[in-house]
């Protein structure tokens, strides 16, 4: 008698949460993609398009319905492992891996070096965050404040002082670490859910200082003319910028080509980033990278064990925010621009999805995750109406599939012998 009674429990169960995601759908679906506007001269009309939204709703209400009848029959799906290498292997493929890269822009096209570039400023933008988030365990919505920070302060610095890149890098990471280590104050005693909401409201704080702020930081319009990085001095420009100069392409007796500017930046990008994951690295094999590993499995144990909760917080939204800055310096350089638009709140949504996709605290898997998520929306411009409906997407069923991530961090064992 008991399981018709289980059996009709687990039907009702299913209904109500078809019914709820159903609602929920047609709550998505209603403004993105049923009604359009359409402008007929100067006047705007909202054109209707219902079946959209019916066959979406009722795409979702059928397979919630059917989900707990397929989900065990479904085959479980291993994502494959990495092979173990020995350490000196191990160097040999990573130096492989380095030179392929080095040589690759010369044979690519203009497009995917420009799509890699990006690539390698997310990978930085990733790392550190995960050191905050993966390595240290505290969420932070607002590492797009830090971003933002760097490529500010290199503007700044250019446009007031005329500093050039190289002069302007070290205070674009200095002022970003200073902007990390003044946040960390206030967040000392939060977790969770509240340090989000805090650091999130930092990122907007910066946000809007930015729009608004428009004798200092050009407001919306942002700051122009940003110079291109030079090569010890040498501007790699079709004419010098002061009389008398000399450029990259004249100092070596080459014809000018914009795409040695392209190749350039990508090898500088390339360089920042390696740089970074060397850091990053070496941190935490470092006992400072210890310590943000106990504070994220247990604070109350990192306590226990003499640990300053304080100065480990402090330390990891420190470093975070320099590699952030970096990149911001960069990211500014190549684009000739900073806008406030540049530094939304998407941003740090996407920077914490390379994270949370790679798998918190690997790098490893920060950087192929940083490759997917920039990549595949480049590749799927076509459909670029739905990109962040599909982006959305693909973090629920990586969610659902493997939460622990592309390729989790490998935490080091040891077994005693019985």
């Amino acid at each position: 008698m008991a399981h018709p009674t289980t059996t009709s429990i687990d039907i009702r169960g299913a209904l109500r949460g078809a019914i709820t995601a159903t609602v929920l759908a047609a709550i998505v679906l209603l403004p993105s993609f049923t009604l359009h506007l359409e402008r007929a001269g100067a006047r705007t009309t909202i054109v209707p398009n219902w079946s959209t939204l019916v066959w979406g709703c009722l795409a979702v209400f059928v397979v919630q319905l059917l989900r707990p009848l397929l989900l065990p029959r479904l085959p479980t799906v291993k994502l494959p492992s990495l092979p173990s290498f020995e350490p000196r292997r191990h160097r040999v493929l990573m130096l492989a891996v380095l030179v392929a890269a080095v040589a690759w822009p010369f044979f690519g096209g203009r497009n995917s070096i420009d799509i890699a570039t990006l690539t390698l400023i997310y990978v930085m933008l990733g790392l550190g965050l995960n050191i905050v988030v993966g390595f240290a365990g505290l969420l932070d919505l607002g590492f797009v404040s830090f971003y933002a920070t760097g490529a500010y302060t290199f503007a700044l610095l250019h446009h007031w002082a005329g500093w050039s890149f190289w002069e302007a890098l070290p205070f674009t990471g200095a002022m970003s670490a200073l902007f990390g280590f003044v946040l960390g104050f206030p967040v000392l005693r939060l977790r969770g859910d509240y340090l989000a909401i805090v650091t999130l409201g930092f990122g907007e704080i910066i946000r809007l200082l930015l729009v608004n702020l428009v004798g200092l930081t050009g407001g919306p319009d942002g700051i122009v003319g940003l110079p291109k990085p030079t090569v010890f001095g040498l501007p790699m420009t079709r004419n010098p910028a002061v009389e008398g100069g000399t450029t990259f392409h004249q100092f070596f007796g080459l014809e000018f080509n914009t795409i040695h500017v392209v190749i350039f930046l990508y090898l500088m990008a390339l360089m920042l980033a390696c740089i970074t994951l060397y850091v990053s690295n070496r941190l935490i094999r470092m006992p400072i990278g210890r310590s943000w590993e106990a504070l994220r499995e247990d604070e109350i144990a990192c306590r226990s064990l003499g640990l300053n909760p304080m100065k480990i917080k402090l330390s990891a939204f420190t470093l975070g925010a320099m590699f952030a800055g970096f990149g911001g310096a960069f990211f500014a350089a190549r684009q000739g621009i900073v806008k406030p638009e540049s530094f939304t709140f998407i941003e740090s949504a996407l920077i914490l999805a390379i994270v949370v996709l790679g798998g918190m605290g690997s790098q490893l898997g920060v950087i192929v995750a940083a490759i997917v998520l920039t990549v595949l929306p480049e590749l799927a411009r076509e459909f670029s109406q739905y990109r962040m409906l599909i982006f959305g997407l693909v973090m629920i069923v990586m969610m659902v599939w493997r939460p622990q991530g592309l390729l989790p961090m490998k935490r080091h064992q040891a077994e005693v012998p019985r």
